[in-house]
């Protein structure tokens, strides 16, 4: 058997280019804004998790470019070695104090923060407890890690509960969940999920790349949301959604963070953050602390627009946050849908098996602080004139 026989018999891309549904990799001829250019066309955007709308910030774009002007593009090594930048470590003691934490750690993408974070912490004798719907980078890190990944049903924490109970002695025991979960727009249940961390001695660390900047008062995530930061062991961020850059980090007690820096191959054997991308971050963490209004404009138009699909009669699921899924149904049906909502000027996201499980195709709607009245009221017109025609609304 020929090693490339699986690429050669992948053909259901192909297919999708050839009869014009395929929906993905667009190429985006603007900025990454409320509305972006296709093909010379403008389309409104609510596939991006732009959350707070800093990409095009002057403030941030001007921190990128002195970064450039004073540091160069790159650093061309790892943090470990020749690759920390005196921006770095701001960088981590801003986030550091912004998190209420005692230490905060870098990472040159999200993915890598999960990957690089639970493969150090979870040893060979060691269980990790993961959300059946959490983010891949969660997954992957678990099949990395040497202890035994064990999977609970989404946000069911009796069945939590059932898997911890069978496990009573045996090993350290991670939770990881995400605290908005990006396909659904659900939050973990994160009170009921820190009592059975304290019953069954279990550390938590959750996933809030789609929580900070977004949930709490301050934006401090999941923790803040429900008031309890401080039984969060580790909490990981993302820098490619509200901070409007690329990277990731990890927040928690010092000595932990500490030991994954020296330990974690997914830092020491990657590139460092670049500067541009790292002052881009800084200058966003400036805008969240000094513009809360910013939060509060995002979920101005959260709550319209979950409102707005609500009364056209769309089923959004259990979503509660700028995250609205709008369910479709099967893989081609949802790609017909997509291709729709294309043409007619919205950039939505088509998500299909094995995503989502089979039947439950859906188009990913998120939303930013920066979209206008029109534009959403653009977005629900075009939403229920297509959902009529499929069905899915009366």
């Amino acid at each position: 058997m020929d090693l490339f026989d699986k690429c050669r018999n992948f053909t259901r891309a192909q297919q999708g280019r050839t009869e014009g549904w395929y929906p993905y990799f667009k190429a985006i001829e603007s900025g990454a804004d409320s509305e972006v250019v296709i093909d010379g066309r403008k389309l409104v955007m609510i596939g991006s998790n732009n959350y707070l709308g800093l990409t095009q910030d002057p403030r941030v774009k001007e921190a990128a470019q002195k970064a450039v002007e004073t540091f160069g593009s790159g650093c061309t090594g790892s943090r470990f070695l020749n690759g920390t930048l005196k921006l770095h470590e701001e960088l981590e003691q801003r986030l550091a104090n912004f998190m209420k934490r005692e230490a905060a750690l870098c990472f040159s993408t999200g993915f890598q923060t999960n990957l690089g974070t639970i493969a150090t912490v979870v040893g060979k004798d060691d269980f990790v407890f993961t959300d059946r719907a959490n983010h891949a980078s969660i997954v992957d890190g678990c099949r990395l890690s040497f202890g035994r990944t064990v999977k609970f049903k989404h946000n069911d924490l009796n069945d939590l509960e059932r898997l911890l109970k069978r496990h009573p002695n045996s090993g350290g025991k991670l939770i990881v969940a995400d605290g908005v979960f990006s396909m659904e727009g659900d939050i973990i249940d994160l009170p009921n999920l820190v009592k059975l961390a304290e019953k069954y001695e279990a550390r938590i660390m959750l996933d809030d790349a789609h929580s900070i900047g977004v949930l709490g008062k301050h934006g401090r995530g999941t923790g803040e949301h429900f008031d309890l930061e401080n039984k969060v062991d580790i909490v990981m961020g993302t820098f490619s959604k509200s901070f409007a850059s690329l990277g990731g980090f990890i927040a928690g007690d010092a000595y932990v963070i500490d030991y994954i820096k020296h330990h974690a191959r997914a830092l020491i054997f990657s590139a460092s953050m670049p500067p541009a991308a790292t002052a881009s971050v800084l200058a966003a963490l400036d805008i969240i602390e000094q513009e809360p209004q910013r939060i509060e404009c995002l979920w101005k138009n959260t709550r319209k627009m979950k409102a707005g699909f609500d009364a056209l009669g769309f089923d959004t699921g259990k979503s509660v946050t700028p995250i609205i899924p709008i369910l479709v149904g099967d893989d081609m049906k949802t790609f017909a849908f997509w291709k729709l909502l294309f043409d007619n000027g919205i950039f939505a996201n088509p998500v299909i098996t094995p995503a989502v499980p089979p039947g439950h195709g859906r188009i990913r709607t998120s939303y930013m602080a920066t979209h206008t009245e029109a534009e959403l009221d653009h977005v629900l017109e075009v939403f229920g004139r297509i959902g009529r025609e499929f069905g899915l609304i009366p």
